[in-house]
């Protein structure tokens, strides 16, 4: 992790462990949590480090990642860790690779700025970890901050199991600037798997609230266009015009022409995914496929075209990969909120019940088709 002018300049200092009761600030003891929850991923981790920044409760984190095959901190994850230590001036213990536990104590609240992470720095090697991960980490916090931020993120911007570039773009950021927030981001380099070395810059403006709009999006209405982007980087043109070729003619069906854009891009290795958006009345859905080795074209069109048929069918407002997404920042809205999802996840449930832990709102989740989520804030009380 390097850092810019400002706050990112701030060293973040080691904490000695605390156990769980202790009273770290005379007022706030510190929270116990078990990684090994729900799905077991890194969800538990972001969204603690996100709402710890936010209400300076500090907490302790057991079983990182448990549910995983490779177990404890990733690069991305230690990245997320450590951005988030920066703005917040937290103590930190646990902050290496494969750590599968770690405590959290931030000083003060998130102090606005500019700030660099670079996921390959934090790994000391190449490393195409997310860095949509890493942002959406400090994201609302910085946004929440009584100042404007400017976030320069190095790493991975297109790889699997994470947020592409163009979710966040297409999907995300329109979602929170519904809440009142305001962001842009731009892709400076792609950085795709294994190699990463991809950059993107977020500016985050004053917030235009003084608390964030709550959302109530339970109908999604009429679909008015998909679009999108065959990306191929290192590798011949045709690979581009095939994903977009088979995502036309597998969408000619809706009665409405797909306009999806091959492209060739350069970057530090070869890589290959279609990024498509579906544009609805009240909100836009993103989805993403990418290219591997042995994998036909034709494949990862359908992969991404069948994500967005299963959206469409659901009749549901919001994409099954956002819904998780939106939790924590709508329990910081100055009233309630519901939307509907496809089904409720791993990702889901594991996010609704961190935020329990947190005490920061009330979150029912009720399954049907589709699922509906409710969303109160405790700050309503």
């Amino acid at each position: 992790m390097t850092s810019g002018s400002g706050p990112a300049a701030e060293k973040v200092p080691a904490a000695s462990y605390r156990r769980a009761g202790a009273n770290v600030t005379g007022r706030t003891p510190i929270l116990d949590l078990d990684g090994s929850y729900g799905e077991g991923g890194g969800q538990i981790l972001r969204t603690a480090l996100s709402l710890s920044t936010l209400t300076r409760r500090p907490f302790h984190l057991t079983n990182i990642r448990a549910g995983r095959p490779n177990p404890g901190l990733l690069p991305q994850h230690l990245a997320a860790l450590r951005a988030a230590a920066t703005i917040s001036g937290a103590e930190v213990s646990g902050d290496h690779l494969g750590s599968t536990e770690l405590s959290f104590q931030p000083t003060h609240l998130p102090k606005f700025g500019s700030y660099t992470f670079d996921v390959a720095e934090t790994a000391e090697r190449g490393s195409a970890g997310s860095v949509s991960l890493v942002l959406q980490t400090i994201l609302v916090p910085l946004a929440l901050a009584n100042g404007a931020s400017t976030v320069v993120l190095r790493g991975g911007t297109h790889v699997e199991w994470s947020p592409s570039f163009d979710d966040l773009v297409n999907a995300y950021f329109p979602a929170l600037r519904r809440m009142g927030l305001r962001i842009d981001a731009e892709l400076k380099r792609w950085g795709w798997y294994p190699v990463g070395s991809g950059e993107i810059v977020c500016e985050i403006g004053d917030r235009s609230t003084a608390k964030l709009n709550p959302i109530q999006i339970v109908d999604r209405g009429y679909l008015q266009q998909v679009a999108g982007s065959a990306v191929a980087a290192n590798l011949p043109a045709h690979i581009p015009q095939r994903m977009a070729n088979r995502a036309r003619a597998s969408l000619e069906d809706l009665g409405l022409r797909a306009n999806i854009v091959p492209q060739r891009v350069t970057a530090a290795c070869p890589g290959a995914g279609i990024f498509l958006v579906a544009r609805y009345e009240n909100l836009a859905a993103s989805f993403s496929a990418y290219g591997r080795l042995g994998k036909p074209s034709e494949a990862v069109a359908d992969e991404a075209v069948a994500a967005f048929r299963e959206h469409h069918a659901s009749g549901a407002a919001v994409e099954l990969h956002l819904a998780d997404q939106l939790l924590a920042p709508l329990s910081f809205a100055g009233a309630s909120s519901s939307f509907t999802t496809p089904r409720p996840t791993g990702h889901l449930n594991t996010n609704a019940w961190t935020i329990g832990q947190f005490a920061a709102a009330d979150i029912l989740i009720e399954e049907g088709t589709p699922c509906r989520v409710s969303i109160r804030p405790h700050l309503l009380r």
